[in-house]
């Protein structure tokens, strides 16, 4: 074990000899890693910006390219994620952690230097790829970690875990909104205290970061062994790439995130045009549907533990499907919302339950390269989603072909859910 990895690790206040009492530091670990995922969560407050830059005067971009950095920041994510969790199992969540925040932050300061069309290539840069790259490292480490910390709880913790992620935009979204109307010509400039506040908070939140001590177990909880009936063994990433299963998850994970990401690139604008809510009034809405995004991550995660990782992912592409081919004909402001509301907590849950469904089909040993590398499906989703939603919206404003055609793809993908099955070396531990 590298030096390093060692000063990541920590035997908490009240464990034993052999670190078999967690004692309260694992909740503060959790609570540390909200306060991370809270700052990087942020970005899915895109589309108050998105909207901004399509009609701030220096700007006047069309949808298509409004959307493009927060496209590029999504897929940046997994190039981040394989590199963030490859190191983190390596040398420690601390480090990795806090070099994520820093990179992220810096993106984020960066596009607030933007004044205008000419800096749109700046915008991509900071915003799109440095942000983004930075906020997959980051991202990576909390799951990994705390799945070592919480064996007992494994789908409850990552939903924790991602939870603070899907929060990020409730404070960031009317946050972002008043900054914007200080100065409508010059939407970016709200990047620089938003890029403070990030740095702050990712910085304070992975200073404490940290691997359980060797040894370590929960009082109750029976550990994991390779040889122990009813556990299975812990893949290496090559072992799990070598599986159909990986590939399986890895196209849910892709075909849920491009269903509801389709919808949250366009939430303020879809708000508007369907339902006639105010520009602000659609703004307080994108906050209040983030609530949702982090509420669906630990609400999903902790009900799969129930009902079975399948079933769940089941459950949430067939909701978001008929969500999304009924939302363009909800000119009701209320019954927009509550059908936005839904799709934002099936889009969380996936990101709740699939940590701890690669958990249970891999083992938590390596979590941090095998889900890191399986977070492409994000970064695909990401783009695939928003473009054909921007694509098939255009200046005609075609939601209802746009959602609809999006809506009929996630009920299709309810068809894997039915196929895929846990690897013959963990079945034992399923059943």
């Amino acid at each position: 074990m590298s030096q390093t990895h060692r000063s990541d690790t920590h035997r908490p206040s009240g464990a034993t000899a052999s670190g078999s009492s967690p004692g309260g530091f694992r909740w503060l670990l959790v609570a540390a890693g909200l306060l991370l995922q809270f700052s990087i969560g942020a970005v899915y407050a895109w589309s108050v910006f998105g909207g901004a830059l399509e009609k701030a005067e220096p700007w006047q971009l069309g949808k298509v390219r409004a959307a493009l950095p927060f496209e590029v920041t999504i897929g940046m994510i997994f190039i981040g994620s394989y590199v963030g969790g490859r190191l983190q199992d390596r040398r420690g969540p601390r480090v990795v952690a806090l070099i994520g925040g820093v990179i992220y932050a810096v993106g984020i300061l960066l596009a607030s230097f933007t004044n205008g069309e000419g800096d749109y290539w700046l915008l991509i840069l900071g915003y799109g790829v440095i942000s983004g790259f930075g906020l997959g490292v980051a991202y990576i480490v909390p799951i990994a970690m705390l799945q070592k910390w919480f064996p007992d709880r494994k789908g409850l913790i990552t939903g924790l875990a991602v939870g603070g992620f899907g929060f990020g935009a409730v404070l960031t979204s009317p946050v972002a909104q008043a900054l914007i109307d200080r100065e409508p010509d010059d939407p970016t400039s709200a990047f620089l205290p938003l890029g403070i506040a990030y740095l702050v908070m990712s910085l304070a939140g992975a200073a404490v970061f940290r691997n359980p001590p060797e040894g370590f177990t929960v009082p109750g909880h029976e550990p994991v062994s390779d040889e122990g009936a009813g556990s299975g063994r812990d893949y290496t990433q090559g072992e799990a790439l070598r599986t159909p299963q990986w590939y399986l998850l890895t196209a849910i994970l892709t075909l849920s995130v491009a269903a509801g990401i389709s919808l949250i690139s366009q939430a303020k604008a879809s708000a508007t045009d369907i339902s006639g809510y105010s520009v602000g009034g659609a703004a307080a809405l994108v906050g209040v549907l983030a609530i949702f995004n982090g509420g669906g991550r630990i609400v999903w995660a902790a009900v799969s533990d129930y009902l079975g990782r399948m079933r769940t992912f089941a459950a949430i592409l067939l909701l978001q499907g008929i969500c999304l081919i009924v939302l363009p004909h909800a000119s009701n402001v209320v019954l927009f919302a509550v059908l936005a509301a839904v799709v934002y907590l099936c889009y969380g849950g996936t990101f709740g339950t699939m940590p701890a469904t690669a958990g249970d089909f891999f083992g938590v040993r390596n979590a941090g390269a095998i889900y890191g590398l399986m977070l492409v499906g994000w970064s695909l989703g990401g783009v695939i989603g928003p473009l054909i939603a921007a694509a098939l919206i255009g200046e005609e404003k075609a939601y209802t072909v746009a959602y609809t055609t999006i809506g009929i793809i996630a009920l299709a993908s309810v068809a894997l859910t039915f196929v895929t099955k846990v690897p013959a070396g963990r079945r034992a531990a399923q059943d």
